[in-house]
This record gives C-alpha cells, sequence and structure tokens, in this order.
C-alpha cells in the first residue's frame, strides 16, 4: 500500500523508477514541502547514477507559467507532443508545470 506522504513527503525527496531504472530527484529548500508559495518557481536536482551521467541536472520547475506567454515552452501536454519521462512524472505531483533543463539535454 502506497503511504500518505507519496506526493509530499516530510523532505524534498524523491525516489522514483522512471522507464525502469531507479533515480532521485530533491529539492535543497525544505520549504518547498511546508510554503505554497515556494512552489511558483523552484529548482529540483535529479540524479540517477548511471555512467552517462555525469553532474546533477538541475531543474527549474515554474508552476504558474502558460505556453503562450512569451519566452515559455510550448505547450508538451497536447496530444501528439511528447515529453520526456521526468517531466511527466514531476507534473504528477505539479499538474500543468513547465520544466526547463538550464542547458541539459533532456533525457528521461
Amino acid at each position: 500500500q502506497v503511504g500518505s506522504v507519496l506526493k509530499t513527503p516530510k523532505f524534498p525527496i524523491w525516489l522514483c523508477s522512471i522507464n525502469g531504472m531507479h533515480s532521485i530527484l530533491f529539492s535543497t529548500n525544505r520549504l518547498l514541502l511546508s510554503d505554497w508559495k515556494m512552489e511558483h518557481v523552484f529548482h529540483l536536482y535529479f540524479y540517477n547514477g548511471q555512467r552517462g551521467q555525469t553532474r546533477t541536472a538541475h531543474l527549474t520547475v515554474d508552476t504558474h507559467s502558460h505556453h503562450w506567454e512569451e519566452g515559455c515552452p510550448e505547450d508538451t501536454s497536447s496530444p501528439g507532443k511528447r515529453s520526456p519521462s521526468l517531466e511527466m512524472a514531476i507534473r504528477t505531483r505539479w499538474p500543468g508545470a513547465s520544466v526547463s533543463w538550464n542547458g541539459t539535454d533532456p533525457f528521461f
């Protein structure tokens, strides 16, 4: 049975299984879990421990952006559009959020 703190754990650390590979998604800002105002724009870090990943990916998540605003990425939730699996996993917690990979090529 899934615990009650699956999407809102005590610490901002999520163990993930994405495409059959285990990884960790975390934030260094502990207030992300206790202050809803911190969920506007925040940073997450992703590490999968695979040889191909030489450094932790730094992601910026914006829960209030809109795809029609200037400078925002195209809406990838539309039919026919594909998002990296990691972004789709993030959107299970923050629906509709835009995810910036900050110069890292998206993977997963």
